[in-house]
């Protein structure tokens, strides 16, 4: 497990590069950040991109084709993302100050490109159901897997975890590469990771790698968390919502897991 944060700089900021060092991801991960009038131009003849509006108003051009992208926040916004193959030629334009994930891996398939629009985003409300009391109350968005772009050699997503809640939980892994990119609505927020074993503090800006060792998250109260989670393909094993529970505590999934202890809602308790 690798994490560390970075101060969003104008311009394009890498997080990983795959041609140095990919820390076993297999992906090119970045932060864009342009201001108003500001544009970013990408051409990949190798890999295939996609890009991820977090926040702004951005224009998007490919393959002649434009969308008009508002996003004032990830937390009560839905998404914008284009993922186009290599040789796609892109052109972002924003019109005030905008954010955007960018995430790329090599990919020799030709595809069409699709934009992901907010009215097309899969979205699932998970933990609402009184789940081990409401503590991993989550909202989970997937943008595009192996389900609606098997043509894709990547996965991406979001999830929205309240705060003082927990998500990815209970506990668990898969063989294939992932890598969390944090947002906080509050740019002093915090959260905590757990991944292989370590334990970290997460912050605005900051990026875990995890390559191996079962895997959760957790915000602290009063801060929302919203993190970008993207995941590569293994070549004959792609991630097809693949998710080994850690054993010790799959029990979790019980229906009256939280039986065992006192009601916290007005009950007779210590």
């Amino acid at each position: 497990m690798t994490y560390f944060e970075k101060e969003a700089a104008p311009g394009y900021n890498p997080y990983i590069d795959a041609a140095v060092d990919d820390m076993g991801t297999q992906m090119d991960v970045g932060l864009l950040v342009l201001e108003a009038g500001q544009s970013f131009f990408a051409f990949e003849s190798e890999k295939e991109v996609a890009v991820l509006l977090l926040s702004g108003q951005v224009t998007y051009r490919w393959d002649g084709h434009e969308v008009e992208a508002d996003r004032p926040d990830c937390f009560r916004h839905e998404a914008y993302c284009l993922l186009a193959p290599r040789g796609t030629h892109i052109a972002l334009t924003a019109k005030g100050h905008s954010e955007l994930y960018i995430q790329k891996t090599v990919n020799p398939d030709h595809y069409e490109a699709v934009m992901y629009l907010p009215e097309t985003v899969q979205v699932q409300h998970a933990g609402a159901k009184g789940e081990l009391m409401g503590c991993m109350r989550r909202e989970i968005k997937t943008f595009f897997d192996y389900d609606n772009a098997p043509f894709s050699k990547m996965v991406l997503g979001e999830v929205l975890n309240f705060p003082g809640k927990w998500s990815s939980y209970p506990p668990h892994h898969h063989p294939q590469p992932e890598v969390y990119f944090y947002r906080f609505d509050h740019p002093q927020g915090f959260g905590a990771g757990f991944a292989n074993g370590e334990i970290y503090k997460t912050g605005h800006n900051g990026l875990s790698v995890i390559t191996s060792g079962f895997h959760s998250q957790a915000a602290a109260p009063g801060y929302a968390m919203c993190y970008v989670w993207g995941i590569r393909h293994l070549e004959g094993d792609p991630w097809k919502k693949t998710r080994i529970d850690d054993p010790e505590h799959a029990w979790l999934w019980k229906d009256d897991a939280n039986e065992h202890i006192f009601q916290l809602d007005g009950g007779d308790h210590p």
